[in-house]
């Protein structure tokens, strides 16, 4: 299937820092067979922030079934992930 703009999603991943977060999402994101585009992370002050952009034009699951395991994997490992469509996530932040 070809690269959609609605089936991206943007994951936004914050909370205390700790070893092992970007291979937990990364390998959950792949157990869905949802495909990585683009990550942006940085640690300020011992807090980890993420902004991951993936596709989800070939995932195994709905957005809202990936919604909720990424949910559970952050209460899991102790971080706040939350996963919207690309689309929803742009209007919220437009100016």
């Amino acid at each position: 299937m070809k690269e959609d703009a609605d089936m991206r999603v943007v994951l936004t991943i914050v909370g205390k820092d700790k070893v092992g977060i970007t291979a937990k999402v990364s390998n959950a994101l792949a157990e869905m067979n949802i495909n990585i585009i683009n990550i942006n992370q940085n640690i300020m002050q011992g807090f980890f922030n993420m902004v991951l952009i993936a596709d989800m034009s070939e995932a195994n699951v709905p957005i809202a079934e990936a919604g909720d395991k990424m949910a559970a994997l952050g209460e899991e490992i102790g971080v706040e992930i939350r996963l919207q469509s690309e689309e929803i996530f742009s209007a919220m932040h437009r100016i």
